[in-house]
């Protein structure tokens, strides 16, 4: 882990929303690379998660270095009617470059926090089942498999989801 620091932050209204979009589209190509169709990959248009920040019930941080946005998280009460009281994790994206040094687990943790401050106890995040670095990450940091799956198609290819747990209990952790 590296000692250089991030600042984690709630989207504003001055920020670009086709930057934090780009921050989405640069990790996709990187991170699902082998897994998602390389043809889907190379084909996303820019700005194509512009249309998601801001929507309501979604809460979006960004995390800064040296002044310039690096990372984005999103997060909302659960989506899934089954697990209706739970805090829900829709999404943790980073620059290739800024992976690996310590961010992720930094804006994870915000996320909890954020979560565990509007009143959940448990929170759940679905994760592409091929994507083993991204697993690999969620386990280490208290995630447990929940046994529930959602099948899927991105790019032509058949996938599928998997998802994750985690007690956040009401204390602070």
């Amino acid at each position: 882990m590296y000692s250089q620091q991030i600042d984690i932050r709630y989207m504003q209204p001055g920020d670009d929303p086709v930057r934090i979009s780009d921050i989405y589209e640069q990790s996709w190509r990187y991170a699902y690379r082998g897994i998602i169709p390389q043809e889907h990959l190379d084909s996303i248009p820019k700005g194509k998660w512009v249309t998601h920040l801001g929507r309501e019930g979604m809460h979006t941080l960004v995390a800064e270095h040296e002044g310039q946005l690096v990372g984005t998280a999103s997060f909302c009460s659960s989506r899934w009617e089954s697990y209706s009281g739970y805090g829900e994790i829709v999404s943790i994206y980073f620059l290739p470059e800024h992976m690996g040094k310590g961010y992720g687990t930094a804006l994870l943790h915000r996320c909890m926090e954020e979560l565990r401050g509007m009143g959940y106890e448990n929170v759940l995040l679905w994760v592409l089942e091929d994507n083993t670095q991204a697993r690999c990450f969620y386990e280490k940091n208290g995630f447990v498999l929940s046994g529930d799956v959602l099948d899927d198609q991105i790019g032509g290819k058949d996938l599928r989801e998997v998802m994750y747990r985690k007690e956040l209990g009401s204390g602070q952790r």
